[in-house]
């Protein structure tokens, strides 16, 4: 049986919920790349800044957000869903002050889990960002600066055109990152269907009900997306590079 072949069988053992869920994961993933871009420009350009040797202050402010920046990459989901839980779930600090002025509480909802893919994928936009700013160094801007050019106007004439590798890595890392996002989704948002129940636990489901057929399609299309984006990631680096 040819890879065509495989695929076209798997394809029909796929029902509407998996669609669903389809479309939910890109929707999420789509929304989450545009937030974690505009939050990590600012972040990764203020971290990108040379600290001053005179500031202890400095020195450890940077470091500790830096940190921060990078905890979701070695603690594990189900930690990171946990408290996000607590905190915006009814009885939470952020859930219980959003029930107070009339507005649901985040947990078991989209924008929960849209908050927390943000929480979780922000390493993978701010760090190829902060490489790309550091790269690119303060003489670029500051000379534009001294030609007249505004802050908005150095940002897309001078930085973006110059760092435009870094913001590629950036969205497509923090994009497909998002895709395969399970632990803190499942403890935060649970299994909603429409709402919550994101490709991964779609995947989780089918495995546990053994239905092999409809987990293997799911799972090779991330398989090939994920070897997609890697692709990208490494061709734009090199390209960056030189080498």
């Amino acid at each position: 049986m040819t890879t065509v072949d495989m695929v076209g069988s798997a394809t029909s053992a796929l029902g509407a919920a998996d669609w669903q869920a389809i479309q939910l994961t890109l929707t999420l993933a789509f929304y989450t790349m545009l937030l974690l871009l505009l939050i990590a420009t600012p972040l990764a350009w203020w971290l990108s800044a040379t600290p001053h040797r005179d500031s202890r202050r400095g020195y450890w402010l940077r470091t500790t957000v830096q940190t921060l920046v990078a905890l979701p990459l070695v603690l594990p989901p189900t930690v990171l869903g946990f408290y996000l839980l607590l905190l915006l779930g009814p009885q939470g600090m952020v859930g219980s002050t959003l029930q107070q002025l009339g507005l649901p509480h985040l947990a078991f909802s989209f924008g929960g889990i849209l908050f927390a893919s943000v929480l979780y994928s922000l390493p993978f936009a701010v760090q190829p960002l902060q490489q790309a700013f550091e790269q690119l160094g303060r003489q670029p801007v500051e000379i534009a600066a001294s030609l007249g050019a505004g802050p908005i106007d150095r940002f897309f004439s001078v930085v973006l055109p110059m760092c435009k590798g870094g913001y590629i890595v950036a969205a497509t890392l923090s994009f497909a990152h998002t895709l395969g996002e399970f632990g803190v989704i499942l403890m935060l948002g649970g299994s909603i269907p429409g709402q919550t129940k994101v490709l991964s636990i779609v995947i989780y489901d089918h495995a546990e009900a053994m239905n092999y057929a409809a987990a293997q399609q799911l799972s090779l299309m991330l398989l090939l997306f994920s070897f997609a984006v890697l692709f990208v990631v490494y061709s734009v680096r090199r390209k960056i590079g030189g080498g």
